[in-house]
């Protein structure tokens, strides 16, 4: 029982960033919290925690012991829980997407999932790059694209298609382009993290577009598309509003490719707690009534 109390103290520690936090929530006095990941530390005989006066962060040990260890602990809430006939789900819950997805889509439906489930938390991180859901703890990753990674499981919660768009005012200077190959004529904005794929897909096939500016970011693509910069090729999703004031034009319609499907991914060997699945069915619901993520074209 005191390697549980000691475990469940230092997977807190590193996930409120502070034995202080720890022990209010365990009412046992911050000591007691610093004893007992000191007690761990010397039974496993290495170093799980960087400490000083300011900052706490996990050594690489640390981390990988945190990982198993958060999972152990979740096996250990479910069985009570199931022995009991609880189903309510509970713990925190690590969540990761893309910065445009979690902070135009996501964000904003939170208040609803966490008033339904008062006894989750969520740790959102917004990312373009790529995570390692297991090296980070991670229950969920939000992910475009067909899954390749073995290592990974998938459910399908929606579709999102990428679009050509501009404004009026850039299409009224240099014309419309009327098949993708047109592209080569006109200022096209690159996104940089996708560069390396080759182009722009059509159902046709790629073309590989050029422009005099490239950016790291789709939001900052869409903010240069609306100052009439040049074509941009987004989601649809993040467009919708544009295309329906107006203030955007979709182009190339008639040549778009498939929509891509979006993924709720989390990893095949750890048990996938009850707040997770909830999570996952939640976004399914809020995607299917999204246009845009929803297999719905808008244009």
């Amino acid at each position: 029982m005191d390697k549980l109390l000691w475990m469940h103290c230092f997977v807190r520690a590193v996930e409120t960033g502070s034995f202080s936090a720890v022990a209010r929530e365990l009412g046992i006095g911050q000591p007691n919290v610093s004893r007992h990941i000191a007690s761990l530390e010397k039974t496993l005989s290495t170093r799980l925690l960087h400490r000083s006066t300011r900052h706490m962060v996990a050594t690489p040990e640390g981390q990988r012991y945190y990982t198993q260890a958060r999972q152990a602990l979740d096996v250990i809430a479910e069985a009570e829980a199931d022995a009991r006939g609880l189903q309510r789900p509970h713990g925190l819950l690590r969540v990761t997407c893309t910065p445009n997805l979690g902070t135009e889509k996501i964000i904003g439906a939170l208040p609803a999932f966490l008033a339904q489930y008062p006894d989750v938390e969520i740790d959102l991180r917004l990312n373009d790059g790529y995570v390692d859901l297991v090296a980070e703890g991670i229950d969920v990753a939000l992910r475009g694209g067909v899954l390749k990674d073995s290592a990974l499981r998938a459910r399908r919660v929606g579709t999102s298609q990428r679009i050509c768009v501009a404004s009026a005012a850039y299409l009224a200077r240099y014309g419309t382009p009327v098949v993708p190959a047109d592209l080569l004529q006109h200022q096209c904005l690159v996104y940089t993290l996708m560069a390396s794929s080759g182009g722009w897909p059509f159902k046709n096939g790629e073309v590989a577009v050029a422009g005099r500016l490239r950016l790291n970011s789709l939001e900052g693509i869409r903010r240069a598309v609306l100052e009439d910069v040049g074509i941009g090729y987004l989601p649809s999703w993040m467009v919708a509003e544009q295309l329906r004031s107006g203030q955007l034009r979709a182009v190339l319609s008639d040549h778009a490719g498939p929509p891509a499907p979006l993924n709720a991914v989390y990893p095949t060997q750890t048990m996938v707690p009850r707040r997770a699945t909830v999570f996952i069915d939640f976004i399914a619901a809020l995607f299917a009534a999204t246009p845009g993520l929803n297999g719905v074209a808008i244009v």
